[in-house]
């Protein structure tokens, strides 16, 4: 694979662009909505994994022009910015996929390779398949989650972390890696937090078809009964 990747965090750029090179990617990268621009022009990435908050033009201006000069490249977001409006931004000026920081590099990595496998992007309607599990759906653009067509009621962290689990199913999710993704940021919180959100979400899971399972010494996972 092919990756233009466009972060300006000069730190996070450099990690990315190592860690997903040992999977076996061929990465080039930038910090500068410009001349991201110009090098997906020129280069005919793959893939393009794009910044919101970037200093030239910023990601929103990189996408939308790109798009308008024809490029149909798969485009992946990868920001700061989490809230539903930004999303539904974000996919609504042509990209393919959306995903907040903080992140799992697996889970960054097995969204890369489903937009190859979906092929490029038409420009006209923004790709992004919902999640899904048996009669649970996961809609990335809205952050709904339904069970069959009802909305299920779930709190945000218990929908990050059920958004987690679906994203690697039949897969175990450590619970540092859950950790990460539903309490961002807040050190001063324990890890058995988890567990309380783990607990909660089990239950209203109850009667949809599918299980969220402990595996000791593993983390969680959630199966289809």
């Amino acid at each position: 694979m092919k990756l233009l990747l466009v972060e300006d965090d000069p730190s996070m750029r450099a990690t990315l662009e190592r860690a997903l090179s040992r999977r076996g990617m061929q990465v080039s990268s930038c910090g500068d909505g410009l001349q991201a621009l110009a090098q997906w022009k020129d280069s005919a990435p793959d893939a393009l994994v794009l910044d919101l908050s970037l200093p030239g033009l910023d990601g929103l201006q990189v996408l939308e022009q790109g798009r308008r000069a024809g490029l149909h490249t798969p485009v992946l977001i990868l920001t700061a910015r989490g809230t539903v409006g930004d999303r539904v931004m974000g996919l609504n000026s042509g990209a393919d996929d959306y995903l907040p920081k903080p992140f799992d590099l697996d889970e960054l990595e097995a969204r890369l390779r489903a937009l190859l496998r979906r092929g490029p992007a038409s420009g006209a309607e923004p790709a992004s398949s919902p999640l899904q599990m048996g009669a649970l759906r996961y809609e990335k653009e809205s952050g709904a989650v339904y069970h069959r067509d009802q909305v299920l009621e779930l709190t945000p962290r218990e929908a990050a972390l059920l958004q987690a689990l679906m994203a690697r199913p039949a897969h175990a999710v450590s619970k540092e890696k859950l950790f990460e993704l539903v309490f961002p940021g807040e050190a001063d919180v324990q890890y058995e937090a988890v567990e309380v959100v783990v607990y909660r979400l089990r239950k209203k899971l109850a009667h949809t078809g599918v299980t969220l399972m402990t595996l000791r010494g593993l983390g969680y996972l959630l199966k289809e009964e």
